[in-house]
C-alpha cells in the first residue's frame, strides 16, 4: 500500500504542473481497458497487440506487442504519454522511449487486488482522473469482496493449448490467482508458472472441473477436438463436461472487468455437471 501511495502521489504532483495528455499510447491490454473503464478512449492514438477490449481498441494503430514493441512506432504517433506495463519492453526499448524525451508511465503489472488498484489509480491520476479511479477501486473491491464471500471448493485445472501440447498453470500465475479468488483449489499448485503437461500428469490429478480460454478451443479446433485432446480426455472433468472456457483477456486480463471474469468463472465452477443432469 506505501508502494501504492507513492506512485499516486507522484503522479498527481505532475499532474498539478501539466495540462492532462491528450495523445495516449498503451502498452498493455489491461491498461488499455483501464483507460476505456475511465472513458477516455479518444485519448488514445495507438495500442498494442494485446488490446483486445473494447473493441474500439483494435481500431487503433497498433505498435507491436508489449513485450516486442516498436519504438519507431511508438514515436511516428507523437504521443504526449505512453502507459507501458512493467512487462514492456524490451529494457533497451524503455530506455530508448525516455532518452527521445517520451512520458513514459509504468504500471504494475500483477495478478492481485492490490496491483489492480494501483493499475488504476495510476492510470488515472496520469490522465488527470484521479477522482474516477478512486470510484473505479472502490467499487472493484466492493464487488469482488462480494464474489469471494463462499468459496466453491471445486478442484480445478487451468490448461492453455496454443500449439497442439498442453501447458497447465501452476501457483504464481494470473491463471492461478483467478482460481483463488474463485475459492477453486489449483489441482497443480505444487508447480510454479506454466509448464508443458503431459497427458499422464493431467490424467492423474483428475480435475473435477477444467478452465481453459477460448483461444485454446480455437486452437484445438473447437470444444469437441479439445475434450478428446490426450491429458483433457478420460479426466473426470472430461467425462462431466464440466469445462469453463472464458475469453483469454476478460479471464487472464486482470482488469477492470475482474468482477465480471470472476462472476462468469465462479458460474462455470459452481454449475451443475452436464453429465449429473442427465
Amino acid at each position: 500500500m506505501k508502494s501504492l501511495l507513492s506512485v499516486v502521489f507522484y503522479l498527481a504532483s505532475l499532474t498539478a504542473l501539466a495540462a492532462p495528455p491528450q495523445r495516449v499510447v498503451s502498452l498493455g491490454g489491461p491498461l488499455t481497458e483501464v483507460i476505456y473503464a475511465l472513458n477516455a478512449g479518444d485519448r488514445l492514438v495507438g495500442d498494442d497487440a494485446s488490446s483486445l477490449y473494447p473493441p474500439a481498441a483494435t481500431k487503433l494503430p497498433q505498435v507491436g506487442y508489449y513485450r516486442a514493441f516498436s519504438v519507431e512506432g511508438v514515436v511516428a504517433l507523437h504521443p504526449d504519454l505512453v502507459l507501458a506495463s512493467d512487462q514492456a519492453g524490451p529494457p533497451a526499448a524503455m530506455a530508448q522511449l525516455k532518452q527521445l524525451g517520451v512520458k513514459v508511465v509504468v504500471l504494475p503489472a500483477g495478478a492481485t487486488l492490490d496491483a489492480l488498484e494501483q493499475r488504476v489509480h495510476g492510470v488515472a491520476t496520469a490522465l488527470g482522473l484521479p477522482d474516477d479511479g478512486g470510484k473505479m477501486v472502490a467499487t472493484i473491491r466492493q464487488q469482488v469482496t462480494a464474489l469471494t464471500a463462499t468459496p466453491s471448493n471445486v478442484r480445478a485445472l487451468f490448461v492453455m493449448n496454443r500449439s497442439g501440447k498442453l501447458e497447465g498453470a501452476g501457483k504464481e500465475s494470473t491463471a492461478d490467482a483467478m482460481l483463488a479468488l474463485a475459492g477453486a483449489r489449483n489441482v497443480l499448485a505444487a508447480q510454479t508458472g506454466y509448464k508443458p503437461l503431459s497427458a499422464e500428469a493431467a490424467l492423474s490429478l483428475a480435475p473435477d472441473a477444467i478452465v481453459t480460454t477460448r483461444m485454446s478451443i480455437d486452437a484445438s479446433g473447437g470444444l469437441q477436438r479439445f475434450l478428446a485432446l490426450p491429458g483433457v480426455a478420460g479426466t473426470p472433468a472430461a467425462r462431466n463436461g464440466r469445462v469453463v472456457v472464458m475469453d483469454d483477456l476478460l479471464l487472464l486480463g486482470f482488469g477492470p472487468r475482474l468482477p465480471e471474469a470472476l462472476k462468469t468463472l465462479k458460474a462455470g465452477l459452481d454449475a451443475p455437471s452436464p453429465a449429473a443432469a442427465k
